[in-house]
């Protein structure tokens, strides 16, 4: 096989896309940790709010969760939108890398761009996981302290 032939430049593509797809599917690993979060968060804001509960909804400490709750899934719904933004420019790196090599095009700053934008969108997803565990946590502390 030549050095320059398509398929060793193909061949070295492949390579080269091996790291964002390891990302994007460590990224979609966090993303089912995220939905399953927000599934909790939304079945313990299902049963505050059943009819049968809702007579104690004048109770302080139900409307304070409830607020916790809001809050939380708030936090949560934009750590998975960013992480999904975050691996749709992941996919769009490959999609790059794959057509900059087939069309003998310089794309790099292309690819440059998309993954700083990837990782930007990426630490905007954790900051607001970690935002929301905070909360979870210190909604925890302040409800059920310990002995």
């Amino acid at each position: 096989m030549q050095p320059d032939s398509p398929v060793s430049v193909l061949a070295h593509t492949i390579q080269l896309a091996v790291a964002p797809v390891f990302l994007l599917s460590g990224v979609g690993a966090f993303l089912g940790v995220l939905t399953n979060r927000l599934a909790r968060i939304i079945d313990r804001t299902r049963a505050l709010e059943e009819p049968r509960t809702r007579v104690s909804e004048s109770n302080e400490a139900v409307r304070g969760e409830l607020r916790v709750l809001r809050a939380r899934g708030h936090l949560i719904n934009r750590a998975i939108g960013m992480c999904t933004y975050c691996a749709l420019l992941v996919a769009g790196v490959i999609v790059v890398l794959f057509v900059g090599a087939v069309a003998r095009v310089d794309l790099a700053w292309v690819v440059a761009a998309a993954f700083v934008a990837a990782m930007l969108a990426l630490i905007a997803g954790l900051l607001s996981f970690l935002r929301e565990v905070h909360l979870a946590t210190r909604h925890m502390r302040d409800t059920h302290p310990p002995d």
